[in-house]
Parts: C-alpha cells; structure tokens; sequence
C-alpha cells in the first residue's frame, strides 16, 4: 500500500523516501527562479543603503560630518522607498503567492486592490513589504551562504584530481601535496551530499513558511471588527429566537397543558373507582402532571424566572441558597445589565457552583459580581482540592464556549490542592 502524497515541502522534507522523489527538485525550481526577483530587490535595496552604509561608516572612522548632497540625497532616496514601496511589494506578493504553489500547493488568500489609502494604512500591506524587504536582504545572504557552501563541498570532492600533477591544494584549513592525503576530506564531502541536498529543500521550506506567514497573515482589523459584530448579532437572534420560544411555551403551550391537567383531575373525580375507566384516566391525569413538570423546567432552563424577576444578583443568591454547598454571594451591580450578558454570567455561576458540588470536595464557595467600566467581572472560587482541567470534561469548554460567543473571556487557576478560580469578564456594550 502506497502512502498518501505529501501536501506540501515540509511535510516531504519529514518522509524518508525524500531524496528519491520530486520535492527536491521542487524546492530547486523555486529556488532558481526566486534568483532573479531577489537579485533586482537586493540591487534596489543596495542603491539605497550602500551609500548610508559609507556615510555612517565615514562619520565614525574620521568623524567628518554628511556634506549636504550626501544628506540630501539619502533623504529624498529613503521617502521615494517609503513611498514606493507598498505598490512594489504589492507586485511582488502577487508573484510571490502563485510562485509557492511550486513547494506548497495549499490556496493563499490572495489582497484585492482596496484601493491608494488602503496600501499605506493596512497591515497586510505592510507585511507585504516586510516580506519584500526580506526577499531582498536576507534571502540573498542565505543563499550566497548556502551556494559558498556548494562550492566547498565540490572542490573538496575535486581534491584528489586536482593534487594528482604534485600541486599542492588548499582544503579548508590544511593542505594536500598528493592525492592520497586529499581523499579523506573528498569522502567526507560525499558523505555531506546528502545533507546538502535535504538542505536544499530546507532552505526552500523555511523560505516559503516566511512566504505563507506574511504574504498569508490575519485579517486588518476591520474583517475582525466586522466578525465581532457578526457573532454579536448571532448572539443577538439567538437570544430573540430564545425569546419567542420561552413566550410561545409560557403563553401557548403551559396554560393549555395546566388546563388539560384540570380537566383529567375532574374527570377522575366524576368516574367511580371501580369503573374500567379509573385506571387509564388516572394515568392520563399523572403523566399530565409529570408533563407539566416537565415543561416548567424546560421554560426555567431557556431563562430563569427569578432572573428575570430577581435580577442577576438575586437569582444569584438564589442559586447559593439552592446549593449543597455553602456559599457567599458578593454583589456590585450599581447599574441594569444588558439580557445576554445576565443570561451568560448566570450560566456561569450556575455550571460553576454544579462543578463545586460535583467534583470539588470543597466546604465553602464565593461568589462575586462586579461590574468594572463596561465590563461585567463574575469569580467564582472554593477551598476543594483544585486540578480542575477543561481537557477532561466538556463542562468548562462548553463553558468557555459560551463565554467566548459573547465576547468576553474565562480565566481558570486551579492548581493541585486547590483553591480553584474560575474568572469571566463579559462586555456590558
């Protein structure tokens, strides 16, 4: 059986059969053909620094100032790099995202033209240029190292043929006068083929995960403002939509269901106990009785009532009183809440004061609410063993979960031995 073929250089580089197969040859054509775009940017950079490079280098070594055109020109040549820099890497990048599909054929999201502004003001197209310059100043040293290093290995596997007619060669740090006192250092460098060769990939590996990571980067923080309003306006639905079905099941379905309820009672009050039809009818009356429980914690469950008429802090305090364990409650809630942020910080404490009981070993819990700025802070702590961990349950990543949909954060310390923490700050926006 066959295994699967690698999606891309770094994960070939990993494989044994590497050598043998095409990647290497691969990460040899992008390499070849980065030669020349690196070489133009190398030069442009070069016209640039060179002469900031002497000027610095003459003010230190003879501490003679910058004549004026010197300054001038360094001057007028940094902002005409500055300016033009955004539309050159924009050029570039668009080359540079269709050139890795060569090594790594995974889809970058390609940048629209967004417009003049949008290339001075957006981080994405400065990571663009940042990856120019890197292409152009440091992709160009790696090479010259790695070809230097090439050149080497040839000449050390040359050595014997070249010391053959009694000249003396240079090999690194010693000489050969004969062939035989060349041939140790040839072996090792056909030994290093193969390390020069999956050095080959490396090299166009890493060069094309700096490619995938500037050129690939997050979104401006206008897409992610924009997906923060988005999820918030989900949250917002699904609160309405929670809403509706509360009301519907409050109004429609509960009183008909009390009613139906009243209506068995009477009945079985009118049919003789000995009747065929007191055994079934009484059935009927408790299975609607049992239903009606039922249907009173499904209503609780999609918001509680003494939140809505307690407010979070009594329906808080309600929740201590309800729990086996002891609890303090601590309430600073000088203002009205928004329904998603008391629906959440309820959720919290309730899943949270469950988790003491459970699980905990704890003899006593505190309970405090804050409200900080337009921030709602909710901590829940005990005295139990701790080693709380999300990793084994999916209470406390749910937990998070619901957090998170909400815009805010959960914040967990629990060492071994205890105490435990539990920490959420939920926007009051």
């Amino acid at each position: 059986m066959t295994s699967a073929e690698p999606a891309h250089l770094l994960t070939a580089l990993r494989r044994r059969d590497y050598p043998l197969t095409w990647w290497p040859w691969r990460a040899m054509a992008y390499l070849a053909t980065t030669v020349p775009i690196a070489g133009v940017l190398c030069l442009g950079l070069l016209v640039v620094g060179a002469p900031l490079i002497a000027a610095v280098n003459a003010v230190r070594q003879h501490g003679r100032p910058i004549s004026l055109p010197l300054a001038l020109f360094l001057a007028v040549a940094a902002l005409a790099a500055v300016a033009l820099a955004p539309f050159v890497s924009a050029a570039v990048a668009a080359v540079e995202r269709s050139r890795l599909a060569v090594i790594d054929p995974r889809p970058l999201p390609a940048r629209p033209w967004s417009g003049l502004a949008a290339r001075y003001t957006t981080a994405s197209a400065w990571r663009e240029v940042a990856y120019t310059v890197w292409l152009g100043g440091v992709v160009p040293l790696a090479y010259w190292i790695y070809t230097l290093l090439v050149l080497i290995d040839l000449m050390l596997i040359a050595g014997p043929w070249l010391a053959h007619n009694g000249d003396r060669v240079v090999l690194i740090w010693s000489t050969a006068d004969t062939p035989g006192e060349a041939v140790p250092y040839a072996v090792a460098a056909v030994l290093l083929l193969p390390v020069l060769w999956y050095g080959l990939g490396g090299l166009a590996a890493a060069q094309g995960a700096v490619a995938r990571w500037l050129l690939g980067g997050p979104a401006d923080g206008t897409a992610l403002r924009e997906v923060t309003r988005s999820r918030a306006r989900l949250v917002d639905a699904y609160e309405a939509e929670r809403r509706r079905i509360e009301r519907d099941l409050h109004d429609g379905a509960q009183p008909r269901l009390t009613s139906l309820t009243l209506h068995l009672g009477m009945a079985r009050l009118d049919v003789p106990e000995d009747s065929p039809a007191a055994r079934p009818l009484a059935v009927a009356h408790d299975q609607a009785k049992g239903l009606m429980v039922m249907l009173r914690q499904i209503v609780h469950g999609i918001r509680p009532q003494s939140l809505t008429d307690l407010g979070l802090a009594g329906a808080v305090r309600e929740l201590a009183d309800e729990s086996v364990v002891p609890v303090t409650v601590h309430a600073d809630l000088d203002r009205p809440l928004p329904e998603t942020v008391e629906n959440t910080a309820y959720y919290v404490v309730a899943e949270s004061l469950t988790n003491v009981a459970r699980h905990a070993g704890a003899t006593r819990a505190d309970v405090r609410l804050t409200r900080t700025g337009d921030r709602l802070v909710v901590e829940v702590s005990d005295d139990g063993r701790g080693g709380a961990d999300p990793a084994r349950g999916s209470g406390l990543t749910g937990l998070a979960d619901r957090v998170g949909a909400a815009g805010g954060r959960l914040l967990l310390a629990s060492p071994d031995g205890g105490p435990t923490l539990v920490r959420v700050e939920l926007p009051c926006r």
